[in-house]
């Protein structure tokens, strides 16, 4: 029987190799472009329905479906200019509802997962071309939603979506690449550390802000409700504002962190909210959401309550980073800290920058949190007392493992010393194996704690090697030492025998 050893040729050739990489980025393309197309269309489906069951419909069709695409560009960050105001001047609306930004983003992020990550077979595209296919062919689609949105009652603003939208797109598809290859952390051991506690510290402040949106909601449901019914109106308005609402709370939650941590948020031009009180004339619009906001004047103990969300969040980051801080000095487990903290701020940052924006014109030009105080206040939380809360974490740390093998070392039990051998050859032979035994314990994590007993018995075996009468051998065995005894003398011959007797 002959075994054939040489492998099969390619079924295509290495020739063929720049074509095979060009198809794959032509797919990552089409993809991108795909990404767009099923966001405008689900959004456009929601847009179409409320047309239709809305009995005041002033617009066509195509009406309609300008309003989706305009809403679909505001999902990425950009500002929608509305021209059909009571005073005729075009008012700004720049505050993009953070719930309505997750489908656009998800797919463009799914785009480039399976771009880089095939299933069937085929060659996949570098990371820097994946992402840039998928960016492209996303923005085509956004390029001809913006030219389309011209001729409606909601066109969007050409240097915002110019400016938001790729860049949303873009750290998308990045997220996207990420994923597909297993999201890996920096090589460094404090980098990852730092990361994972900034997660950690931001998944605390949003875990927090919720709780207060949810009670300051029942603590006001009834404005709220009031709220609700004067301006839905119908079951469809009902159906539709319900939507808006439920589009807008993620807004609310991050407008509940910058509460928290100090800043808080603007309600017009000169109106500012903070747990301290409010400042200004805030121009609230009736909405069910802004019903929920704390009266004006001084505040109470109850609304200075809410320090506790950015003071438990920088506790688990400082946690997080002293528990993995076992081995590291105190300088790296403060970098660490600092490196989480300034992580975190930037996420809030840009959250913050995300839930705000304008709502109209004149006074509601600066509406919602403002993205560098907001940044800037949680990476003073977070160094304040995250970094303090890392040291001692790793001092109580380092305390508790240094208690712990003390008493390991107390509670070892004593090695009995060995009796002394008849034999002088013998017991240096055994006193130099369970010498070098015990030696090899002490170097071991168990023996290098050993009790007073165990050095008893090697300091008795060492004394057993420390014989006067054996000053020659030094520390090897005697029969590996030359022999120091004097020869034997020969035998004196033997005497002639006495001469006979006469």
């Amino acid at each position: 029987m002959t075994y054939v050893t040489e492998q099969r040729p390619p079924l295509v050739p290495e020739a063929a190799a720049p074509g095979r990489r060009s198809a794959a980025l032509a797919t990552a393309f089409v993809r991108g472009g795909v990404a767009a197309g099923l966001g405008l269309g689900a959004l456009s489906v929601l847009v179409i329905a409320a047309w239709i069951a809305s009995p005041f419909s002033d617009s066509g069709p195509g009406g309609a479906l300008r309003t989706a695409a305009g809403l679909w560009l505001l999902a990425h960050g950009a500002d929608l200019i509305r021209t059909d105001t009571v005073s005729g001047v075009p008012a700004t609306l720049g505050v993009t509802p953070l719930l309505l930004s997750v489908l656009p983003w998800w797919l463009a992020h799914r785009a480039a997962r399976d771009t880089l990550d095939p299933d069937d077979g085929r060659p996949a595209p570098s990371t820097a071309g994946a992402v840039a296919a998928v960016t492209g062919g996303y923005l085509l689609v956004a390029a001809v939603a913006l030219v389309y949105t011209e001729a409606g009652t909601l066109p969007a603003d050409l240097p915002t979506a110019g400016a938001w939208t790729p860049l949303t797109v873009l750290g998308a598809a990045a997220a996207g690449a990420w994923t597909a290859h297993g999201r890996p952390l920096p090589g460094r051991e404090q980098s990852a550390v730092a990361l994972r506690a900034a997660g950690l510290a931001l998944a605390g402040l949003l875990g927090g802000a919720s709780l207060l949106t949810a009670a300051s909601l029942l603590w006001h449901v009834g404005a709220a409700q009031a709220s609700f019914h004067g301006l839905a109106g119908e079951w469809s308005g009902q159906v539709s504002l319900a939507l808006l609402v439920l589009s807008l709370l993620p807004n609310a939650v991050v407008w509940s962190v910058s509460y928290g941590l100090g800043p808080g948020f603007s309600l017009g031009t000169g109106a500012l909210v903070t747990p301290l009180g409010s400042t200004g004339s805030p121009a609230v619009p009736d909405f069910p959401l802004l019903a929920a906001l704390p009266a004006e004047g001084p505040t109470r103990w109850l609304h200075w309550t809410a320090a506790a969300i950015p003071a438990v969040a920088a506790l688990a980051l400082g946690r997080r980073v002293g528990r993995a801080a076992g081995a590291w000095t105190g300088r790296e487990t403060a970098l660490a800290a600092l490196g989480a903290s300034w992580a975190c701020g930037a996420a809030v940052a840009v959250l913050a920058a995300a839930a705000g924006g304008p709502l109209g014109s004149d006074r509601l030009t600066s509406f919602g949190p403002v993205w560098w105080q907001t940044g800037a206040a949680a990476v003073l939380w977070c160094t304040a007392v995250g970094a303090p809360t890392a040291l001692a974490v790793r001092g109580w740390g380092r305390r508790r493992l240094r208690r712990a093998a003390e008493r390991a070392a107390a509670a070892a039990p004593p090695q009995p010393a060995l009796p002394p051998s008849p034999s002088g050859t013998g017991a240096r032979a055994a006193s130099g194996s369970d010498a070098g035994k015990n030696r090899q314990g002490l170097g071991s994590p168990d023996g290098f704690h050993a009790s007073a007993g165990a050095l008893a018995a090697l300091d008795a075996l060492d004394a057993l090697d420390e014989d006067p009468s054996d000053e020659g051998y030094g520390f090897l065995p005697a029969a590996w030492e030359p022999s120091t005894r004097p020869a034997t003398p020969p035998p004196p011959p033997p005497s002639s025998p006495p001469p006979p007797a006469s």
